[in-house]
C-alpha cells in the first residue's frame, strides 16, 4: 500500500499539514504556476508559514475570519492557505460584486483583515469608512500595507494550531443574484472528505490542473484543493481566454480541469481547437450552470479524457454526477446521486412526489454546510426534514427522476413561469431554441401578462453570419412547442448577462426589458 492509499483510511488530515509534508518530501516540485512565476512546494510552504505567523502577530485567533477579494494570483493562494494554517476561516469574496455588497459581506464575516488588489481598492475607496477590516495589498499597490511588508520575517514559524475538523474552513458567499449574499460555512472535515473522494478522479502527485475559474468560487475549490492536497501542480489562469487556455493545456500537459458550460462552449467553437494536443487530459469536470446535451456530446467526441458533470450546491446537500462518456443516452440529465448522497423531490407542501413527477430537489450528504454564517433564519429556510428527522438542504431547483434513477432538471423554482395556470419551464424553451442552427445561446424569462398572468419571452444570441430575423425565429420555435409554451416576444442580444462563474443573470434580463414582470 502506498502513502496515497493509506490516507484513504484517515478520518481527518488538515490540508495545510499535507502542504508541509510535501515541502519536506518533494520540495522542488512545482506547486503553483502562474504566467512566468513558479512556486515550489518548499517555497509555498515557507511563504504560508510567514503569512500564518503574521496573522497571529496581528491577533487573529483560530475561527476568526479573514477576507480575500482579488484576482487569482500566487499570493492569493498563499493568503488562503496561510489563513487555514492559522486556523482562520477564509472568506473569499467576488471582486465583481458591488461596493455595497462587499461592505455587507465583510461586515457579516466580521473579518478584521481584508487582502485585496488595486482594482478592488479602487472599487472600495468611496466606501472605505464603512469597512472595519484593515486592508493589506496582495499586489503591493499604494494606499495599503503591501503584503511583503506585512508578512512575518523570513524563517518565522507560527505557533502550531491543532485544527478541529468541525472548524470553519471557508465562508463562501452566494452570488446575491436573487438577494443579499449569504455566507455558506464549510468545515475542514468536509473539505478533507471531498479531497479523499477526489483521489478516484486521478488527483495525486502527478496531477496537473488548469484553473481558469475564480478562486472565490466553490466550483474552483473542488478541483483546486484536491490537487494541492495530494502534491500535484496547479496552473493558474487569472483570466479565461480560449486561445490562451488551449496553449497552456498543451504546454503543461494538463491532466485535469474544471470549467463552466459557457467556457466549454467557447472552447469547442474555437476555429483551431482540433489542432491542439490535449491527449494528456485524464478528467474534465463541469458544474454551476445548465450544460446542453449537444455540447456534452461534442466534448466527448473531440476532447480526450473523461467528462464528468456535477450537479449540486455550494451549500452541500445531495449531489449528482453524470459520466458523460459512459452514458451517451442520458446527456439530457445531470446523472444519478453520488454514493452516500440522498436526493429526493418534494411538492409545495413538503411531501415527497412519486417517481416520474416534478418536485423541488432536496439533498442530504456528508458534505453539507454548517449553515449560513450568522443567519439562523436563512439557514432554517434552506432546510427540509423527512419524517425521521433527517436533515436535507433545499436547492430551489425543479426536477424529475426517470426509471433508471437519472435526474433531469427543469428549472429554478423561482424561474418557473405560471401562464394561465400552467407551469412553463424556461429550460424546455431554451433547449428548443438552441436546436436552431443559427442560435448560439438563449434565455427565457417570464414577463407580466394581463391575460395569462405571465408569459414567456426569449433573449437570443445568434451565431456569426446568421440571417434569420427575430420574427422568423419566433415563428419557428412557436410551431415546435405546446400552445401554453409559445413565446410572446423574442429579442436578439449580442451576449447574455452572466455572473463571473457563467450563470445567466435572468433577474437583469427581467429588470432591463420587463421591469414589472416580478
Amino acid at each position: 500500500m502506498n502513502w496515497l492509499d493509506s490516507l484513504m483510511d484517515e478520518p481527518f488530515v488538515c490540508i495545510t499539514d499535507m502542504l508541509r509534508r510535501f515541502a519536506k518530501t518533494r520540495g522542488e516540485h512545482a506547486a503553483l504556476i502562474c504566467g512566468d512565476e513558479v512556486l515550489t512546494y518548499a517555497a509555498l510552504d515557507a511563504r504560508v508559514e510567514r503569512f500564518a505567523a503574521a496573522l497571529q502577530r496581528d491577533g487573529i485567533q483560530p475561527r476568526d475570519a479573514i477576507a480575500l477579494c482579488a484576482s487569482a494570483s500566487v499570493d492569493y493562494v498563499v493568503a488562503f492557505l496561510g489563513g487555514l494554517r492559522a486556523g482562520a476561516a477564509v472568506a473569499p469574496l467576488a471582486p465583481a460584486s458591488s461596493a455595497a455588497s462587499l461592505v455587507g459581506m465583510i461586515g457579516n464575516s466580521a473579518a478584521r483583515l481584508l487582502f485585496l488588489d488595486a482594482d478592488v481598492k479602487r472599487l472600495l475607496d468611496p466606501v472605505a469608512a464603512d469597512i472595519g477590516a484593515t486592508p493589506v495589498a496582495l499586489d503591493g499597490h499604494a494606499g495599503s500595507v503591501a503584503l511583503d511588508a506585512w508578512l512575518a520575517p523570513q524563517g518565522t514559524a507560527p505557533t502550531p494550531v491543532t485544527i478541529d475538523p468541525a472548524w470553519p474552513f471557508n465562508i463562501i458567499y452566494s452570488s446575491g443574484t436573487t438577494g443579499t449574499p449569504k455566507g455558506i460555512v464549510q468545515s475542514h472535515g468536509m473539505r478533507w472528505a471531498y479531497a479523499v473522494r477526489s483521489v478516484q478522479r486521478g488527483y495525486g502527485p502527478d496531477a496537473i490542473t488548469l484553473i481558469s475559474t475564480p478562486l472565490y468560487s466553490n466550483t474552483t475549490l473542488v478541483s483546486f484543493m484536491p490537487t494541492l492536497t495530494f502534491g500535484g501542480t496547479v496552473v493558474l489562469m487569472p483570466k479565461f481566454e480560449t486561445t490562451r487556455y488551449l496553449e497552456l493545456a498543451q504546454r503543461h500537459r494538463v491532466t485535469h480541469t474544471m470549467l463552466v458550460p459557457v467556457q466549454y462552449q467557447r472552447l469547442m467553437a474555437h476555429a483551431e481547437f482540433d489542432r491542439y494536443d490535449l491527449s494528456s487530459f485524464q478528467a474534465k469536470f463541469c458544474t454551476s450552470a445548465p450544460f446542453a446535451a449537444s455540447l456534452k456530446a461534442d466534448i466527448v467526441r473531440r476532447w480526450p479524457g473523461r467528462l464528468t458533470e456535477y450537479y449540486g450546491m455550494t451549500e452541500g446537500g445531495g449531489s449528482c454526477q453524470l459520466e458523460a462518456d459512459q452514458w451517451p443516452d442520458k446527456l439530457h440529465s445531470v446523472g444519478r446521486p453520488m454514493e452516500g448522497h440522498d436526493i429526493r423531490l418534494i411538492d409545495e407542501r413538503g411531501n415527497e412526489v412519486p417517481l416520474g413527477e416534478v418536485g423541488e430537489v432536496v439533498g442530504h450528504s456528508p458534505a453539507m454546510m454548517t449553515g449560513y454564517y450568522r443567519q439562523p433564519d436563512k439557514t432554517a429556510e434552506a432546510e427540509w426534514y423527512d419524517p425521521s428527522g433527517k436533515r436535507f438542504i433545499r436547492t430551489g431547483d425543479m426536477g424529475r427522476f426517470d426509471a433508471d434513477g437519472f435526474l433531469t432538471l427543469l428549472d429554478r423554482k423561482k424561474d418557473m413561469i405560471i401562464s394561465g395556470g400552467f407551469n412553463v419551464y424556461p429550460s424546455d424553451l431554451e433547449g428548443e431554441l438552441r436546436q436552431h442552427p443559427e442560435v448560439a445561446d438563449a434565455a427565457v424569462v417570464g414577463a407580466h401578462s394581463q391575460q395569462w398572468g405571465e408569459t414567456p419571452v426569449a433573449f437570443v444570441v445568434l451565431r456569426a453570419h446568421a440571417r434569420i430575423s427575430a420574427a422568423g425565429l419566433l415563428e419557428w420555435v412557436n410551431t415546435r412547442v405546446g400552445k401554453m409554451q409559445r413565446l410572446s416576444a423574442l429579442t436578439f442580444l449580442d451576449s447574455l448577462p452572466r455572473s463571473p462563474i457563467g450563470k445567466v443573470l435572468k433577474r437583469e434580463l427581467r429588470e432591463q426589458f420587463y421591469p414589472v414582470s416580478r
